[in-house]
């Protein structure tokens, strides 16, 4: 299979630039798979596709407000972008800008002195292994001088930055948001509840590896990179009841099915467990634990278009995006969202 195949037309004024200000008043196409169909609702329906005894999935990731602004000791201006932690203490892989010159026993100022980052190594793909020294709390510090590390396709500067997280989030350590979440508010989360619906958490940090694109001309060419993902014994245990009760399992977004699905092909059971995952689903895979997906719409030829088309027949996709085009959905992490059952 080609990555062309996953290609589509989209206007630049379909990306959209802002989270919308009410995040449950999205909008949610709502692709059918069984009967081929595919509706257009308000996310606030959401509630009403789920029924008693089904399970909702969230990932519960954090996003590191961990793009800031320093200067190396020559004053000239540098970039760090925060991507995950490293085993030791207060150490980070970080991209660098410009990076071709820092070297290993480099040290930058950022904050009027209030933070100092020292090069340790150079890592694969031109990154930094960075170790921070901060006067006070590195991840207060963080909040306060640290920029959200957008996509590169959103253009306009976030002003509020908790409008990039979801109302769930508590795990720091992502490098982007898990953004099928962010439509979600305390209200519908409540609703479905009140409902019989079963809250599950997983925690998946995602990479600025979501974002490359996939350039081998076959798509099994393509390598994934590597994600840490978790879960404990008590959220393991109310998916796995509720499936053993019949239930279905919704997960919200790409990243919460790649745990469940990674759990389960190297356990073959939902456990407790922990590690890292490059697993690659795309058309062909057959899905173990997912019944339902909630997510955003995305790039074309990207990894995450490939995964829902393994969920749904890939023309069904292609139709539902392009229908999409048509009705002047919003697109990407601030856009509108998707249900598939």
């Amino acid at each position: 299979m080609k990555t062309s195949d996953f290609y589509y037309e989209l206007p630049q004024e379909l990306i959209a630039q802002f989270p919308i200000r009410n995040r449950s008043e999205s909008r949610l196409l709502v692709v059918d798979r069984g009967a081929g169909t595919i509706a257009h609702q308000g996310f606030k329906d959401i509630v009403s596709y789920l029924r008693e005894g089904d399970v909702l999935v969230i990932n519960d990731t954090k996003v590191i407000p961990g793009r800031i602004f320093g200067t190396r000791a020559t004053g000239a201006r540098v970039e760090f972008l925060i991507l995950s932690a490293a085993a030791e203490p207060d150490t980070y892989a970080c991209m660098v800008k410009p990076g071709k010159k820092a070297r290993p026993g480099e040290t930058f100022t950022f904050a009027d002195g209030e933070l100092s980052a020292s090069i340790l190594e150079i890592l694969p793909g031109g990154l930094r292994k960075v170790r921070f020294d901060a006067k006070r709390d590195f991840m207060t510090l963080l909040d306060e001088i640290g920029e959200m590390p957008l996509p590169p396709y959103i253009k306009e500067k976030l002003e509020e930055k908790d409008r990039y997280q979801t109302v769930y989030a508590s795990a720091v350590g992502s490098a982007a948001a898990p953004t099928a979440g962010l439509h979600f508010t305390q209200e519908i989360l409540g609703a479905l509840e009140k409902k019989g619906v079963r809250i599950a958490r997983v925690t998946l940090h995602v990479g600025l590896g979501t974002f490359r694109p996939v350039k081998a001309e076959n798509i099994t060419d393509h390598e994934m990179h590597e994600e840490f993902y978790a879960i404990d014994e008590k959220n393991a245990g109310i998916i796995q009841k509720a499936r053993e009760g019949g239930g279905r399992v919704f997960a919200v977004g790409t990243t919460s099915t790649r745990t469940l699905e990674s759990i389960m092909t190297r356990h073959g059971v939902l456990e407790a467990c922990s590690g890292s995952t490059d697993i690659f689903i795309y058309p062909g895979y057959t899905f173990k634990i997912v019944d339902g997906l909630i997510t955003n719409f995305h790039l074309p030829e990207s990894t995450l278009i490939m995964l829902v088309s393994a969920f749904a027949d890939r023309d069904l996709i292609m139709a539902a995006y392009q229908e999409a085009v048509e009705e002047k959905y919003r697109f990407f992490s601030f856009g509108d969202a998707m249900l598939i059952i």
